[in-house]
């Protein structure tokens, strides 16, 4: 690929060298803001990466090319510990993380410098900022790079937040946070900025349950509280060594794993023995809340890294409880390996606790035997247990055995029953994560108790409400997350906004033992491009971004000269700035991965409407989905995807360009494959060869009727390419530009279409609506042609005109082409001779007066039949007329335009001028005749189903 990589070096040069990348203040120009959501510094980016990325740039060169002035600034989001850990795999001499530094083009001289994790952002900025995004060709204002971790951005941070607390936004309370024992707490979300695995997982909030034995207690943690009165046995796993732990003045036994955890949430934890599950199995212990001894029994499904690693057992309610009892009781050798007598086994009755609609007296039992359950260990019993508990509660109420609580409501009773528990020393709190959790540093994240922890408080109901109006009025792809959004907006409650431990970030304003968290930090940055250009160049420093410079750029607060005095910054660049911020904000689109959904779109959205003002408030939101690996996402920490260098010399930029814009919709993923790259890379090689073919040719300045056909297209597809765009729909737009475009010319070639003018007009056309997903080979097929400047800084032209009449007869051409191909496949037809029979000029006149009462609004049957009979010459074909009138009325009703096309065109005339053509095309000899005239060659009387649009066809 070394001709396109020298060709889209050479433009990217060009681009450069012509400054089409700065973006500048003009009073004159409409503006357009756009942003790609910045990439987290963990590692190299991959193919997946510039889908999304792409699009933006492509979204960006469009508008420039419609008029806009435009602002496409870029960054890097390195809060967090992606850097570090990067650093510390370089200094342990990790092999693997070596190897994927080297493969990937790091010089080995460089390992030395990536031990410092400044210096790995450092690396990979300069990496995706030149490797990836320059290499693609993008047009971005590269003077206004910023990374999270800069001083200067630091700055704006800290503003920000010195407003949110203004706003009475910020609060502290105690949180348990998800946290790692090396770098201490993470956010885990599905952006997993801060993780390696575990984005979906949630804290979960169980109730442990104390059994009392002897002076000690078997704790289990249960997410459904109000099944106590249901508890007949306890499950432990045999295979697992528990321990004893001091909490307080008790002694607990729990999972290893579960006392780890505990240690975390509450203070004094201590461990002091373990003891094996299989000596736990016969033990009597006493239940809490129904005060009843229950046997400890064996069951493999008591995981010790899930709850406490101990379970209650309500086999009523819970599937997995039933269906381990069942098996249990049929199974008495296996009962006696574990010293349990069949009496025992036998005397546990499982007890109906809860009635639920639809269900008889064992809800668990009922779903077991629907569903065809017969052993434990079944995968369908985690969706058994979801429909029973999910029914339940919402539509169970408690029965007389459950003492106080009966004839409540499962969902009411549920945190009644556990209050009840913890008033009475019976129970007590635990929080977990739904799923494992991994730190990018590779450790365990388990949950932890903060006692002082800030959020930002996104469950503020008057801030909710403001922003969801202001939602509304935005444009938001795709139109399912418009709807959504604001029950995205509505579930948000307060966010942990901080973390202490060994992060890079900014430090909290309020109190810097703090460091805000890498979500938090990444909601106003789009305001903060138009500012970094400042700082890039210079003109400021950290030290003049106090508070004061902020609110006077940012929200237009204190008096210029005032502001100068105190910060040190000039008058003029004070007003530079804030001109810069009028005309650059709002942001018309910000996009992102379709995981922004749900975490930094609506913290984005309920920033901006907490600190600035109406008319910053941003525009529009664009989400794309993946390019995924086999089934998952592809991952940039994990190593698991084409490195970008490679692809691009192996295919090219804008091949990749155009594979993005045009495998398929932006809101659906796509499993990368390199055959499918393959293709668009020849498609584009045969547009070139097809351009350089056309310019390369005989031309002739005679005008044909085909010559009209041609540009009549491409203005029709320039205006619905610029409507496709409008709406960022850049798979339409690609079709059109790089497949139908490139059909009409190849038809153009074969009718014999050969004008210099006419081809120079349609490559004007055509080559300004490449530019915006393949910038390179426009180019260079624009200074091939011979068109001044660069098309990446021309303006699309406006639409011409579109001759309905020139495009009709084309299209009448190719359907006959069409009809007699199909006739030829059913048929197995080899002709030497086609005949063609046109219309007769009373079908025409027929339909002509159907459109005539079309338009007046008076067609029907009866009307045109009446019509038609009050003609004289119409008159004198009697039946067929009636019949025809029928036929009519349907065509028209369905095709009406093309059927005013055909009453308006000399078919006879046409097909006779193209009978040259269709002999060649068809490979036989072509006649031609109109159904009007006396003598014709028609020996099975096929002119008869002549209609205007549809000539009859005879094969011989």
């Amino acid at each position: 690929m070394s001709g396109y990589d020298e060709m889209e070096k050479r433009w990217q040069a060009e681009w450069s060298r012509m400054k089409l990348d700065n973006a500048e203040r003009d009073a004159g120009k409409q503006k357009f803001t756009i942003i790609f959501a910045y990439p987290g510094v963990t590692g190299f980016l991959h193919v997946g990466h510039l889908r999304g990325y792409t699009y933006a740039d492509a979204i960006g060169r469009y508008k420039r090319m419609t008029g806009h002035n435009v602002l496409f600034p870029v960054g890097t989001h390195a809060t967090g510990n992606g850097a570090i850990t990067l650093a510390s795999r370089v200094s342990n001499k990790d092999p693997d993380f070596i190897d994927y530094l080297i493969r990937n083009g790091c010089p080995e001289e460089k390992l030395e410098d990536l031990k410092d994790p400044m210096k790995v952002v450092d690396y990979f900025n300069t990496v995706y900022v030149n490797d990836y995004w320059k290499r693609f060709g993008f047009l971005a204002d590269w003077r206004r790079f910023t990374c999270t971790v800069y001083p200067d951005y630091e700055k704006f941070i800290q503003w920000q937040f010195r407003k949110l607390n203004e706003q009475g936004l910020l609060i502290q309370k105690p949180y348990y946070s998800p946290a790692c024992p090396v770098h201490g707490p993470v956010a885990v979300d599905a952006s997993e900025t801060d993780i390696s695995k575990g984005g979906n997982a949630e804290v979960q909030e169980y109730t442990l349950l104390k059994f009392k034995r002897g002076n000690e207690y078997l704790v289990a943690a249960t997410l459904r509280p109000e099944t106590v009165y249901g508890q007949v046995c306890f499950w432990v796993n045999p295979d697992v060594e528990y321990v004893r732990i001091k909490n307080g003045s008790e002694t607990w036994i729990v999972s290893k794993e579960a006392a780890e955890k505990l240690q975390l949430q509450i203070d004094g934890i201590t461990v002091l023995s373990a003891i094996p599950g299989k000596e736990m199995i016969g033990w009597m212990c006493e239940a809490p809340m129904i005060h009843k001894e229950v046997p400890v029994l064996p069951a493999s499904f008591s995981d010790p890294n899930v709850g406490s690693g101990l379970v209650t057992s309500v086999p009523s309610d819970a599937p997995d409880d039933w269906i381990s009892l069942e098996a249990l009781k049929k199974d008495p050798a296996f009962a006696m390996r574990y010293g349990l007598s069949e009496s025992l086994v036998g005397s546990i009755v499982p007890v109906s606790i809860i009635s639920i609609e639809g269900y008889g007296e064992f809800p668990a039992k009922d779903v077991i035997d629907s569903m065809g359950i017969t052993q434990p260990g079944d995968p369908r019993l985690d969706e058994a247990k979801k429909q029973v508990y999910k029914d339940g509660y919402h539509m169970g109420r408690m029965k007389d055995v459950c003492g106080p609580f009966s004839g409540m409501r499962v969902e009411e009773a549920k945190d009644k029953m556990k209050q009840a528990m913890l008033d009475a020393g019976e129970a007590g709190i635990f929080y977990d994560l739904t799923e494992e959790v991994v730190c990018r540093c590779g450790m365990p994240v388990r949950v932890k108790r903060v006692d002082d922890q800030w959020f930002i408080d996104y469950g503020n109901d008057d801030l909710t409400e403001r922003t969801s109006e202001h939602c509304r009025g935005m444009e938001i792809y795709p139109p399912e997350f418009y709807e959504n959004v604001h029950s995205t907006l509505n579930w948000f409650r307060e966010r942990a906004c901080v973390r202490q431990g060994n992060w890079l970030g900014t430090k909290f304003p309020l109190d810097e033992k703090w460091t805000i968290e890498a979500i938090s930090d990444s909601t106003l940055y789009p305001l903060y491009y138009i500012i970094s250009l400042y700082a890039n160049d210079g003109r400021i420093s950290p030290e003049n971004m106090t508070e004061e410079f902020f609110d006077h750029v940012a929200l237009g607060k204190g008096d210029v000269t005032e502001v100068s005095k105190n910060t040190g910054v000039p008058e003029n660049i004070l007003n530079d700035i804030r001109g810069d911020v009028e005309y650059w904000y709002p942001l018309d689109i910000n996009l992102g991965g379709k995981e922004h959904m749900t975490v930094h779109f609506p913290v984005y959205l309920f920033n901006h409407r907490a600190i600035l003002p109406d008319w910053m408030q941003p525009k529009g939101i664009l989400v794309n989905w993946y390019i995924t690996g086999k089934k998952n996402k592809i991952s940039k920490s994990k190593g698991g995807a084409q490195p970008i260098p490679g692809a691009v010399e192996q295919f090219g930029v804008d091949a990749l360009r155009l594979y993005y814009a045009h495998i398929a919709s932006m809101f659906v993923d796509v499993e990368w494959n390199e055959d499918s790259v393959m293709m668009y890379r020849q498609r584009l090689d045969r547009i070139m060869g097809t351009v350089g073919e056309l310019l390369s040719s005989d031309q002739s300045d005679e005008k044909k009727d085909i010559d009209e056909w041609l540009i009549s297209r491409f203005n029709g597809y320039s205006a619905s390419i610029k409507a496709a765009m409008d709406r960022y729909d850049l798979r339409q737009a690609a079709t059109a530009v790089y497949f139908e475009m490139l059909n009409d010319i190849k038809w153009y070639g074969r009718r014999g279409g050969n004008s210099k003018a006419a081809v120079r007009e349609a490559l004007r056309i055509w080559i300004p609506l490449m530019a915006p997903v393949t910038p390179h080979i426009a180019e260079e097929m624009w200074s091939l042609a011979g068109f001044g400047g660069l098309v990446s800084s021309s303006q699309l032209p406006a639409a011409g005109p579109v001759s309905g009449s020139a495009e009709y007869r084309e299209e009448f051409i190719r359907e006959v082409m069409s009809d007699i191909s199909q006739i030829r496949k059913v048929t197995s037809a080899d002709p030497k001779k086609i005949f063609l029979y046109t219309s007769p000029s009373w079908k025409t006149n027929v339909m002509r007066m159907g459109l005539e009462m079309m338009d007046s609004g008076t067609l029907d049957i009866p009307s045109l039949t009446k019509r038609c009979m009050m003609d004289e010459e119409l008159r004198k074909n009697g039946k067929a007329v009636t019949e025809f009138v029928k036929k009519a009325v349907t065509d028209l009703s369905r095709a009406t335009g093309s059927k005013r096309d055909a009453t308006e065109t000399d078919e006879y005339s046409l097909l006779v001028s193209a009978k040259g053509f269709l002999e060649e095309e068809l490979g036989a000899k072509v006649e031609v005749f109109s159904s009007d005239s006396g003598s014709i060659y028609d020996p099975q009387n096929k002119s008869r189903a002549a209609v205007p649009g549809r000539p009859a066809i005879y094969l011989e």
